[in-house]
């Protein structure tokens, strides 16, 4: 069962200025004008950046080029119509603008086991596998209690609810876009649903920082 969002929700700061870096101190920023973003999640403040070692490569299981299709086919850039594909920009502007807010979830689709090995800080992990199912699904009020919908009736209202942002490891896995279908299929508007496809495995490509779970409760 995923963690309670009281234990994950991220208070996003996106400083408008930074200190003056002297030359060489900083060499790998975000962008030119974005060296980092603070994140502080539970009173403890984690620094997402990109690793300054330039000659750093990846050794874990994302440097695999290979894996057995199916399941692991390769994720059209749009996967639903109607959901917007975003970038790693794009989530770091949604962890200032949503998250930080109070109107927005970062969701690690992913299976506990993968979730285990690191994420990107602020994720909440909602599993693709317990959001499948139909409307008899014990796990959808709950989740849907979390996200901010109203149950009206048998049918969930959505006007309130926050906007999600989903990923999994990378173009090569279905559990985000899984997920997404599972939502969809319980009302969740599309609207409300981002995609970040290039998952963990771009993330950690262009070395940004990840966290464990325990780091982050």
């Amino acid at each position: 069962m995923p963690f309670p969002r009281h234990m994950l929700y991220a208070v996003v700061l996106l400083l408008s200025t930074f200190p003056a870096l002297q030359a060489g101190t900083h060499p790998v920023n975000i962008t030119e004008e974005i060296p980092w973003v603070d994140v502080v999640i539970e009173g403890k403040k984690i620094r997402i950046e990109r690793i300054q070692d330039t000659d750093h490569k990846l050794t874990n299981n994302y440097t695999k080029t290979s894996r057995p299709t199916p399941p692991f086919d390769i994720q059209p850039f749009r996967p639903i119509p109607g959901i917007r594909t975003v970038t790693e920009l794009d989530l770091l502007d949604f962890l200032q603008k949503d998250v930080a807010k109070n109107r927005g979830l970062l969701i690690d689709a992913r299976l506990p086991k993968w979730y285990a090995h690191g994420t990107i800080p602020g994720a909440l992990n909602i599993p693709f596998s317990i959001l499948k199912g139909g409307a008899q699904n014990p796990y959808i009020p709950k989740i849907f209690t979390l996200f901010g919908a109203k149950k009206s009736g048998d049918k969930w209202n959505f006007a309130r609810a926050e906007k999600l942002l989903i990923f999994d490891n990378g173009p090569w896995c279905q559990q985000a876009v899984v997920a997404m279908k599972a939502l969809l299929r319980q009302g969740y508007p599309k609207s409300k649903i981002l995609y970040y496809r290039g998952g963990m495995q771009f993330w950690q490509i262009v070395g940004l920082t990840t966290i464990t779970p325990k780091e982050q409760l």
